[in-house]
């Protein structure tokens, strides 16, 4: 099981966007929205745009998003 990884907020929108077919919706300050639309409906998430994201906040970005984590991983 790959483990996370402090990442860049960039690096999570582009993971989200480029792979696991989110789009962004908007930006306030310095924090990204992104959603998309599933079977059950829509889904999104809040990243934070900063320069290296904490673990925590790494998972609680990848749970509102719906995304296990070991799917995420495999992008880093």
């Amino acid at each position: 099981m790959p483990k996370l990884r402090k990442v860049s907020g960039d690096k999570v929108v582009r993971i989200l966007c480029n792979k696991l077919g989110f789009k962004i919706t908007g930006r306030t300050g310095s924090h990204s929205r992104l959603s998309k639309m599933t079977p059950k409906g829509k889904v999104g998430t809040v990243v934070p745009m900063h320069n290296e994201l904490k673990i925590g906040t790494l998972k609680g970005v990848l749970k509102l998003a719906k995304v296990d984590t070991d799917d995420f991983s495999k992008y880093l």
